[in-house]
């Protein structure tokens, strides 16, 4: 693979986050009861005419403008010819001559990626595959959702680019409230075209189109096989057939489906039923003014502004939800240094148990900061209250309660005293000991288990020494 460069396309396919279906009233939601959430409109019934969701051109416009893209004045609908039982009508409506955005690109570490277009279209219905003998159903729920389409140039070089790629568009059609990209609903879904030629030849090389992967391991995997194939025909003598691929997970391999259609297969011809939509300047920038930072610029303010560290930054930003939490837990206490301590440990580490939504609100993380910060409850004690309230959903005015004050300095001095002398064995052992760091951390772990963590674990430390040097 060393003597041949990789040229890598992609055609990323996401669900819009709309209520309703881009050409009828029909909800788009996902997990209904096959056939139940369709409409003459959905399964092609003669007659029954599309009516623009105009919701679902307007976060076309906003994916466009995240990207740097330019938006059409005009955008028209084609019809895309081609029949599959999952397409009742035998057509999807697409675009194609005039889509909604051209041009724009995604910075890589390495590259820029230059986008060609992102268009908006309708997505077929599902094909269940059954063991039983009833063989393939059709559920056409699916039928009529929203779609937007990004095709890029062929600017990836490897598999590792592409996933990438394909990350950073996640993130901004997240965080911009686009699309949920939950690739395991088939909610995001990528095509892959690929070709390798010999380094330094100016010449492409015949590509071939792996379908439907939905997952970053999936392109990876499919990616690196397809690569190592084609050059093993070519070193072999062989020619490469442009053909459309299936990317069998299973058995990490791809597999021959059929030859590889062109646009003019398709026989697009503009959609009788459509008329053209009107983009006007005023809209586009009304649109840009809704727009949120992007993770790039969030990470800017929360380095600039907050003084976060780069990493702090990187992991804040990697996803929506969790910047949101960020941001509305320092609205609550200003304090942004300490709350993404909290977050990166005591939050995330709990995420990491396998908890799917954070179990304390911001407002409380907040309370909790601040009772540290007043010393109104030590941080160990703070720590036991927020596994309390995860777990349990207990209320945080109860737990001060409990937890709350410190112990009385004098009432410390007496209780580290008396620990002393009721152990001489460890108090020798310290005085004899290699290493009496470890001897002196369990009297202070002692203390804090006497006074459960109410103590002030510096003033303990100070008394624990003053003792120990009088024995």
């Amino acid at each position: 693979m060393q003597e041949y460069d990789i040229v890598i396309g992609l055609e990323v396919h996401s669900e819009l986050k709309t209520n309703a279906k881009v050409f009828c009233s029909c909800k788009n939601e996902f997990g209904q009861a096959p056939n139940t959430n369709c409409c003459p409109v959905c399964v092609g019934l003669p007659g029954a005419l599309p009516v623009l969701n105009k919701k679902a051109v307007q976060l076309v416009i906003k994916a466009g403008l995240t990207m740097g893209c330019e938006i059409n004045d005009l955008a028209v609908f084609e019809r895309k010819n081609y029949f599959y039982p999952d397409l009742a009508k035998a057509y999807q409506i697409s675009q194609l001559v005039r889509p909604i955005c051209l041009g724009g690109k995604i910075e890589l570490k390495e590259r820029e990626v230059r986008l060609n277009r992102i268009h908006l279209e309708e997505d077929a219905g599902k094909l269940v595959h059954s063991t039983a003998a009833i063989g393939t159903l059709i559920d056409y729920n699916r039928g009529g959702v929203p779609l937007m389409e990004l095709v890029t140039e062929p600017d990836i070089t490897s598999a590792d680019e592409a996933v990438e790629f394909l990350t950073k568009l996640r993130q901004r059609l997240i965080f911009a409230g686009v699309a949920e990209c939950k690739m395991e609903q088939g909610g995001m879904r990528c095509d892959v075209n690929i070709s390798v030629k010999k380094k330094g030849s100016k010449e492409l090389g015949q590509r071939t189109e792996m379908k439907n992967l939905n997952s970053f391991k999936s392109v990876y995997r499919a990616i690196n096989y397809e690569a190592k194939r084609q050059i093993e025909v070519l070193e072999n003598g062989g020619t490469i057939v442009q053909e459309t691929r299936k990317w069998d997970d299973n058995h990490g391999k791809s597999v021959s489906m059929r030859k590889k259609e062109t646009s003019s297969d398709y026989r697009y011809f503009p959609d009788p039923d459509m008329l053209a939509v009107e983009i006007s300047r005023e809209d586009v920038e009304n649109l840009r003014n809704e727009l949120p930072l992007m993770p790039e610029e969030l990470k800017a303010k929360y380095m600039g502004e907050y003084g976060l560290s780069e990493y702090e930054s990187d992991i804040l930003t990697k996803e929506k939800d969790l910047s949101d939490y960020f941001n509305e837990t320092i609205k609550n206490i200003n304090n942004p240094k300490e709350v993404s301590n909290w977050i990166l440990t005591e939050v995330l580490n709990r995420l990491k148990d396998g908890s799917e939504e954070i179990k304390i609100s911001p407002k409380d993380l907040a309370s909790l900061i601040s009772l540290v910060e007043k010393k109104t409850v030590t941080r160990t004690n703070a720590k036991e209250m927020l596994t309390r309230i995860w777990e349990n959903g207990e209320k945080i005015e109860n737990l001060v309660k409990e937890f709350g004050g410190n112990v009385d300095e004098s009432e410390l001095k007496t209780l580290v005293e008396n620990i002393i002398k009721n152990n001489p064995k460890a108090v020798a052992d310290y005085k004899t000991s290699d290493t009496p760091e470890k001897v002196f951390r369990w009297f202070t772990g002692q203390v804090m288990k006497e006074t459960r963590g109410k103590a002030n674990a510096a003033k303990a430390e100070e008394f624990i020494k003053e003792f120990l040097s009088r024995e």
